[in-house]
C-alpha cells in the first residue's frame, strides 16, 4: 500500500464513475422502460478502450510528431533507460524525442512490452543529467503501474456518462416517466442528472489522474533513489512551461496532455478540480517529506 492510499483512491474513483453510470441507466430504464441504449453504449464504450488502449502508444506519439531516437542520437536519455530498466528488471522501452521547446515528457504503451517513453527537445535542454534521470524514472513507473490502463478505463467511463447523459436528455423529456403524474417529477430528475453526471465524470477522471502522478511520483523516486532531483525538476518544468507552453487548440495535443509529467499549457485560474496534474507546490513538498523520512540524499 502507497503511503498516500493512491492505489485505494484510484478504486474509489473509479467505482464512483461506475455509480454515476448506473445511476443514469436506472433513470433511462425507467424513463424509457428499455435497456436498449446502456447496453447499446457499454459495447460502444468498450471498443473504444479497447483501441485506445491497444494503440495508446502509437496515439500519443503521432500527436506529438516525435521520432524514435538511436543510442548515438541522445546518449544520455538511453544509458538512464537503460539502468532503470535493468534496475526494474522490465524492458527497455522505445524511445522518442518530440520537436518541441516546451519541456515535458511522457510514457505511454499497454505494457512494458510495448512501452514507449518520449522527452521533448526542450526537457533534454533544460535539465541536468540528475533531474532527467529522476524524470524518466517517474514515467517508466507509469508504465509499471499499469497506468494506461487505468487512464483508458476512466476516459472511457467517462465518454460513455457523457453520451449516456445525452441520451438522459431526451428521455427526461419525451419519455416522462410510466404516468402523468410524475412526468413533471422525472423530467427535472432526469434533466438536472443529465447535467451534473459529465461534470461529475470529468472531475473523477481528472481525480484518478492526479493520483496517478502522485503514485508515479513516490515510484519513481523510489526506483531512482533520489526524490530531490524530482522535486527540482518538476519546478523546472513548471517554469519552462510556462514560458513556452503548448498549444491548447491542438487537440491531439489536449488529449495527450494528460500523460505528460506536469501541465503543458499556461497555468491559470483554473479550480483545482478540473487539473489534469496535482499542483507543483503539493507534489514538491511530498517528495521532500519523502527524502527527509525515508533517507534519500541524492546522488
Amino acid at each position: 500500500m502507497h503511503r498516500h492510499y493512491n492505489g485505494l483512491k484510484t478504486v474509489l474513483l473509479l467505482g464512483g464513475m461506475w455509480v454515476v453510470l448506473l445511476a443514469i441507466g436506472w433513470i433511462i430504464a425507467g424513463a424509457t422502460r428499455s435497456s436498449f441504449f446502456i447496453i447499446l453504449f457499454a459495447v460502444i464504450g468498450l471498443i473504444g478502450t479497447a483501441y485506445s488502449y491497444w494503440n495508446s502508444d502509437k496515439l500519443a506519439i503521432r500527436s506529438m510528431r516525435a521520432v524514435p531516437v538511436s543510442p548515438q542520437q541522445a546518449p544520455a536519455m538511453y544509458r538512464i533507460v537503460e539502468e532503470l530498466s535493468r534496475r526494474a528488471e522490465q524492458p527497455m522501452p522505445r524511445l522518442y524525442i518530440a520537436p518541441t521547446m516546451s519541456p515535458n515528457a511522457f510514457a505511454t504503451g499497454r505494457n512494458p512490452d510495448n512501452a514507449a517513453v518520449c522527452c521533448t527537445e526542450g526537457i533534454l535542454q533544460m535539465l541536468d543529467e540528475r533531474e532527467l534521470r529522476a524524470v524518466l524514472g517517474h514515467e517508466l513507473m507509469h508504465v509499471y503501474n499499469r497506468d494506461i490502463l487505468t487512464s483508458s478505463v476512466a476516459a472511457a467511463v467517462a465518454g460513455l456518462i457523457t453520451s449516456a447523459a445525452q441520451v438522459l436528455q431526451f428521455a427526461a423529456i419525451f419519455g416522462g416517466g410510466r404516468g402523468d403524474d410524475n412526468r413533471g417529477g422525472n423530467m427535472l430528475v432526469g434533466l438536472l442528472m443529465a447535467f451534473l453526471a459529465p461534470v461529475a465524470a470529468t472531475v473523477i477522471q481528472l481525480a484518478i489522474s492526479r493520483t496517478r502522478e502522485y503514485d508515479a511520483d513516490e515510484d519513481g523516486a523510489k526506483l531512482t533513489g533520489d526524490p530531490l532531483a524530482l522535486a527540482s525538476a518538476l519546478r523546472k518544468i513548471e517554469s519552462g512551461a510556462s514560458q513556452r507552453p503548448m498549444n491548447p487548440e491542438n487537440q491531439k495535443v489536449v488529449n495527450t496532455s494528460h500523460l505528460m509529467i506536469a501541465n503543458p499549457f499556461r497555468g491559470g485560474a483554473v479550480s483545482g478540480l478540473f487539473r489534469t496534474h496535482p499542483s507543483t507546490d503539493d507534489r514538491v513538498q511530498r517528495l521532500q517529506n519523502m527524502a527527509r523520512n525515508g533517507g534519500f540524499y541524492g546522488r
